[in-house]
C-alpha cells in the first residue's frame, strides 16, 4: 500500500478533507468512539479551508487518490475566521507573552485527523514530520490545542515531540495548549 504525503492542491482534496472532518466530528460520535478513536471539534467551511490553504497549503496523506489524513495549516491571520478558535488565540497570545515566547514565529496546527481504517500505521507522525519539513524554514514552531478528553490525540502529540505549554478551562472543558519547537 503506497501512501503519498503532500501539500493540498485541488478543490477535490479540500472537499475530501471536509468529508473526513465531518465523519470524525465529536458531535456525531458515540462516547465509546470518542474514548477509543478520538475526535475533531471544529468543522470548517469550504471557503475558510480554501483561503487557509491558499495562504499556507495543508499537508495531506492520500491512498489511491483519496485523502486519508490531513494536517491543517492555520496562520494567525485566520483567527477571526473560525469562531470556535477565537478563545484559543486570545488565551495563547497572553500565555506566549507570559512565557517569554511573544517573538516566536509560529504556525497553528488547525487540526489533524486520520481516517479510522488507516490509524495505527504511523500516518499521524509522518504527517507531522512532513508538516515540519515543509514549514520549518518559515516558522520556529507549531502550536496546537487538544481537548483533555481526547487522550488518544494528546498522547500522539506528545509522542511526536510536542510539549504542554499550559492546561486551561474553556466552556467547561480542559484544553492542553501544546508546542513543538523546531528551532
Amino acid at each position: 500500500m503506497q501512501i503519498i504525503f503532500k501539500r493540498a492542491e485541488t478543490d477535490e482534496e479540500l472537499q475530501q478533507i471536509l468529508d473526513l472532518q465531518y465523519i470524525n466530528t465529536k458531535k456525531l460520535l458515540s462516547d465509546e468512539a470518542i474514548n477509543k478513536e478520538g475526535f475533531v471539534t471544529v468543522r470548517h467551511s469550504f471557503d475558510v479551508l480554501k483561503r487557509m490553504n491558499n495562504a499556507c497549503r495543508h499537508v495531506i496523506a492520500t491512498h489511491d487518490g483519496r485523502v486519508i489524513g490531513y494536517a491543517l495549516c492555520m496562520l494567525n491571520s485566520f483567527r477571526e475566521d473560525v469562531p470556535q478558535l477565537k478563545a484559543m488565540f486570545e488565551y495563547m497570545d497572553g500565555l506566549l507573552v507570559s512565557k517569554g515566547l511573544s517573538e516566536l514565529h509560529y504556525v497553528v496546527m488547525g487540526q489533524i485527523c486520520i481516517d479510522k481504517t488507516y490509524r495505527k500505521q504511523g500516518i499521524f507522525k509522518k504527517l507531522y514530520n512532513v508538516f515540519k519539513e515543509e514549514l520549518k524554514s518559515d516558522f520556529d514552531a507549531v502550536i496546537t490545542e487538544v481537548s483533555s478528553k481526547n487522550s488518544r490525540s494528546s498522547k500522539a502529540h506528545l509522542a511526536t515531540g510536542f510539549k504542554i505549554l499550559d492546561v486551561h478551562t474553556e466552556d467547561e472543558e480542559d484544553w492542553e495548549l501544546m508546542i513543538w519547537k523546531w528551532r
